[in-house]
């Protein structure tokens, strides 16, 4: 399928312009040029009028050009990874002077929601849930300082942690409760995870968030009839208060070695796009 993204532009007049590239990932590193460098990116992109859809979509961008607003959402890069997301917004931010920047956390249907069209056409109800496994402590899947993952706790006794290449675990509803009685277990997650989900099963209580896009992040108390639902967006804080415990991430610092790291990251991407300008 390979990644793929969709660039809105709405201008002070007439309809917006829809755009597909052929990449996402590092689609939030092309936003610290600001907002000439994307505008300058349009001539090359495709514009057929296909909107990805929830499946397909890893990533999007909208700029609206009268108003200052920037919408973007990805499903990788460092806007998604804990040691880097607030140094990500903050060179975004300060690459974009006087413009409203703002993630969106449901994806593709947020961004046909903002031109006044309908979200429910990129919605992908039918298809098959992709159910994530429960990885095992020291599982090849966790190693490195931005392994990803998406930690399950529940109450202060149980730590579990499950791929974060599938659905988030929310999504399965009450049929997770079942899963989690055979799941690997972890004494304490001190991963730099980037997704989760808090369960209370005996006040029927759950909290969870999510740094990538989340599609129908905002329909999930659905899923879980009976149970208080609260979508914490992207506040992996509130996990950390509500797991007693069980989730310490390793301490990073998200100040001037994340910013640090996010510049050289953007720097290797510029180079490889120059030099594959230059070989065509």
């Amino acid at each position: 399928m390979g990644d793929r993204a969709n660039i809105v532009v709405v201008r002070d007049h007439g309809p917006h312009e829809l755009y597909r590239t052929g990449w996402a990932v590092g689609l939030d590193l092309d936003l610290l040029d600001g907002p000439a460098a994307v505008l300058a990116m349009l001539p090359e992109l495709r514009r057929d009028g296909w909107w990805l859809d929830d499946d397909t979509a890893q990533g999007g961008i909208l700029l609206d050009l009268g108003r200052q607003v920037l919408l973007f959402f990805a499903w990788e890069g460092p806007s998604t990874e804990l040691r880097h997301r607030t140094a990500t917004f903050e060179l975004i931010r300060a690459a974009w002077p006087g413009w409203e920047v703002r993630w969106l956390y449901d994806g593709a249907a947020e961004l046909r929601g903002y031109v006044g069209l309908e979200p429910e056409y990129v919605r992908c109800r039918d298809s098959a849930l992709a159910v994530a496994p429960f990885l095992a402590p020291g599982d090849e899947d966790l190693a490195g300082p931005d392994p990803g993952g998406v930690l399950v706790t529940v109450g202060d006794r149980h730590c579990h942690v499950a791929s974060d290449s599938f659905d988030h675990p929310v999504r399965e509803g009450i049929s997770l409760l079942d899963r989690l009685a055979d799941a690997p277990g972890h004494q304490v997650c001190r991963l730099h995870v980037n997704a989760g989900l808090h369960l209370d099963p005996e006040r029927r209580r759950l909290g969870w968030w999510s740094l990538p896009n989340s599609p129908q992040a905002y329909g999930t108390p659905e899923l879980w009839p009976g149970w208080t639902v609260r979508f914490w967006q992207d506040d992996w804080q509130r996990h950390v208060r509500a797991a007693g415990g069980r989730f310490s991430p390793t301490p990073f610092d998200p100040g001037a070695d994340a910013r640090a790291a996010v510049l050289a990251e953007a720097g290797e991407r510029r180079g490889r796009r120059a030099r594959h300008r230059q070989a065509r």
